[in-house]
């Protein structure tokens, strides 16, 4: 949209107020909405290098595609998938259950990205024929960057050796080695042409590369390359007809120095069978000269001693030389008996016998067995030796095809001596990392010397005969020793009838010690009960003190109030009457407390103080003219507390009968005190309207009651529970132990 058309909208827009603004504002970027979905739908990918170089994220969104080019592979078994190429590069059509188009045909495809399980693709497609077209020209491209896969869905060329040829699916399918990699080509299958012709020739192929890749993680792991045409199969340099017809090359100058050694040609060797794998290895023994390994494909069975001659690829296992992708056949020479060798741990440990047939001793140090996978069809039973010779450990192998009894009777610890085909395994410093044998046969496993008698399943049987000894021999020991405890029971016994005189000689003056010190507790005890009088009568005289204290405040409060009536009579009546009802509710409360500290002082006046009476009495002069009626309840032998303990219990029934009588407008307060050998309990219950504890007040407010009584509880070493619920009445509980500091007293007033 031009600059000023947006400026002149702009401007008409401002005026308005602010409701026709924001309408107008919605307006403006639907519109801005339509134009991005506009652009973003009229945005199409033209060619296949734009598609490559999307991302997994980008190419899931499904952009658009629109790509003309030359279909450059589209094998009969891809079920209508395809790869077109265009100026720009090639791309996979995942065109999976529709029309599939030819080879060469010229296409003009439409469709949307997808991530595909590798690199970006082109899936739900829409094409159609537009003509044909040559082969885009195939680029040569160096094997290393092949085998990254960066060239994935392109024409490229690649040169190299043929090492496997079969045909298989209507197609020829070859091996290809090239720069120390190997690839796969798959081609149409070659009029009269022997395939097996085609090993060891030098071929030049163009075709469409497909990377092979595991799909969940989007990674790579190989690479196939597509050879759409015989024309792109391009034999090079052709090997020889006869393989066989090549000079015989030593089995011990496989890996050494040749001048006339040639990049990718087959070496011809020939010797004897010393051990067969089938379909898997073959070792061959020279004369003279160490075994070879040969790795074959080839299933023709041959027997130890037939003399064959073998045509492979020279090359390196474990840094040790193989011949490698190899052919084999019977010659017509008379069988040989393979010969053994003598092996020491010390040539071995140099490298020597790499898949010869060597005789070794050693010692059995262990023994495993587990089930191997042949093929898909068939399993086996794997029992492998574990022997120390000298100073090199290796283990010695056996598969068949149930468990091996042979193998699995021999003592652990036996010297044995083994024969078979020494594989080794070196490092890139040349240094020997293992030593395997593997076994022809079962009997290949010769028992020199059986273990000695000290075998660890003896040790364990001497350590228990021993542990058997030595619990004998602590039991006898256990034995004596409780016998001479006995008679030493009996000499002490004897030596205590020989001390009885002496203590009773001594009797008489411990006697006189024991009265003595009777006396002196007594004296103590005297002297404790009058500490104990000076001290109650301290507390009281402290009591009267402070009632006396109170009573005179409250006095003088009263005064001025009347003081104040005076003054105030002949000017206000009304608030001389307010100032008369204060003095006269001063006067009621100080007479209240006047009658509970008298009767406090006056009930521990005397020594044979009754709590139980002391409580009714108390109670009723509180309650007196309030018309509650004051129900008192003992259960249990009564018996004598501690002055502190009858003192603390009396206030608590007091201020709870107190509180009664101001607050709950009950008609029957009840007393229950109940005496327990392991505790006092006093409960006081009221009919009246109850209260909710949670809400009530407290110190706060100036009032002590609950907190006075929670704490002279305590003070006891005891509890109180209050429960309580608007008119449903009020329980108050107090338990306190029956403590000897709680009875002391008992004794004296008894």
């Amino acid at each position: 949209m031009p600059i000023n058309t947006t400026n002149n909208m702009i401007r008409t827009i401002l005026p308005l107020n602010r409701k026709c603004f924001a309408l107008a504002g919605l307006c403006l970027f639907a519109v801005f909405q339509v134009l991005c979905a506009s652009a973003q739908t009229n945005y199409v990918l033209t060619n296949a290098a734009d598609v490559l170089t999307l991302t997994a994220t980008q190419a899931r969104t499904g952009v658009p595609v629109t790509v003309r080019g030359v279909v450059t592979a589209a094998e009969s078994n891809w079920v209508g998938r395809f790869f077109v190429q265009d100026a720009s590069g090639g791309v996979f059509v995942d065109n999976v259950g529709q029309h599939q188009p030819l080879l060469g045909d010229l296409v003009e495809v439409t469709g949307f990205t997808h991530p595909g399980g590798y690199a970006p693709v082109i899936t739900r497609p829409h094409w159609k024929k537009i003509g044909t077209a040559p082969m885009p020209e195939a680029k040569l491209v160096p094997i290393e960057i092949l085998m990254s896969g960066a060239e994935d869905s392109q024409r490229v060329a690649i040169s190299g050796i043929v090492r496997t040829a079969q045909v298989g699916d209507n197609r020829l399918g070859v091996e290809v080695a090239a720069g120390g990699y190997r690839l796969r080509a798959y081609s149409p299958i070659p009029t009269n042409v022997d395939p097996q012709t085609l090993i060891g020739d030098k071929v030049l192929l163009k075709g469409t590369l497909a990377a092979a890749f595991n799909a969940p993680l989007r990674h790579f792991i190989t690479v196939t390359l597509f050879v759409p045409q015989l024309s792109d199969f391009i034999i090079q340099q052709s090997a020889p007809t006869n393989p066989f017809a090549a000079p015989l090359t030593p089995l011990n100058a496989i890996a050494q120095y040749r001048k006339d050694m040639t990049q990718g040609s087959r070496v011809h060797v020939k010797g004897v069978v010393t051990y067969q794998e089938n379909g898997v290895n073959l070792f061959i023994q020279g004369s003279e000269t160490n075994g070879l390994q040969i790795k074959s494909e080839q299933w023709e069975a041959v027997a130890p001693g037939d003399v064959v001659e073998a045509v492979g690829f020279s090359a390196v296992d474990n840094y040790l030389p193989v011949l490698d992708d190899a052919i084999f056949r019977k010659t017509d020479e008379p069988r040989v008996e393979p010969q053994s060798k003598e092996a020491t741990a010390s040539a071995l440990l140099l490298g020597i016998h790499h898949a010869d047939l060597i005789t070794l001793r050693g010692r059995l140090l262990d023994r495993l067995s587990r089930g191997i996978s042949q093929d898909s069809d068939n399993s086996a039973v794997r029992t492998t030796l574990v022997l120390q010779a000298s100073n090199l450990l290796f283990t010695a192998e056996r598969d068949t095809s149930e468990p091996n009894p042979m193998l699995a009777s021999i003592p652990i610890g036996s010297l044995v001596e083994v024969s078979g085909i020494c594989l080794l395994e070196s490092g890139s410093d040349g240094k020997i990392k293992s030593v395997r044998v593997l076994l022809p046969t079962s009997h290949d496993v010769r028992i020199i010397q059986k273990p000695s008698w000290l075998t660890p399943e003896h040790l364990l049987i001497s350590l228990a005969v021993v542990f058997v000894f030595l619990v004998v021999a602590v039991s006898w020991t256990v034995m004596v020793t409780q016998r001479n405890a006995m008679l030493k029971s009996s000499v002490r016994e004897k030596i205590a009838a020989q001390n009885e005189l002496q203590s009773a000689h001594d009797q008489l003056e411990e006697r006189v010690k024991e009265r003595t010190a009777q006396l002196k507790v007594e004296m103590t005890a005297r002297k404790e009960s009058e500490l104990q009088f000076r001290a109650v009568l301290t507390e009281r005289t402290r009591l009267a003190q402070e009632l006396h204290d109170t009573l005179e405040q409250t006095m003088t409060g009263i005064a001025l109030q009347l003081d104040l009536v005076a003054n105030l009579f002949t000017r206000s009546a009304e608030n001389a009457l307010h100032h008369l009802k204060l003095a006269r509710n001063l006067m009621r409360q100080s007479q209240l407390d006047v009658r509970r500290s008298v009767w406090g002082l006056r009930s521990r006046a005397t020594e044979q103080f009754d709590l139980t009476n002391a409580l009714g009495t108390t109670s009723r002069q509180i309650a007196d003219g309030a018309g509650i009626n004051i129900e008192l309840e003992t259960l249990g032998e009564t018996y004598p507390l501690s002055e502190i303990a009858e003192e603390n219990l009396l206030r608590v029934g007091q201020e709870a009968i107190t509180n009664v009588v101001k607050h709950s407008g009950a008609r029957v307060a009840k007393i229950k005190l109940e005496f327990t050998p392991q505790k006092v309990i006093l409960q006081i219950s009221d009919d009246g309207k109850g209260f909710v504890p949670q809400t009530c007040v407290g110190p706060k407010d100036g009032h002590f009651g609950l907190l006075g009584m929670t704490e002279r509880a305590e003070r006891l070493g005891g509890q109180i529970s209050i429960n309580s619920a608007a008119n449903a009445g009020t329980t108050i509980c107090v338990e306190i132990p029956a403590t000897p500091a709680n009875q002391q007293l008992a004794a004296t007033k008894i």
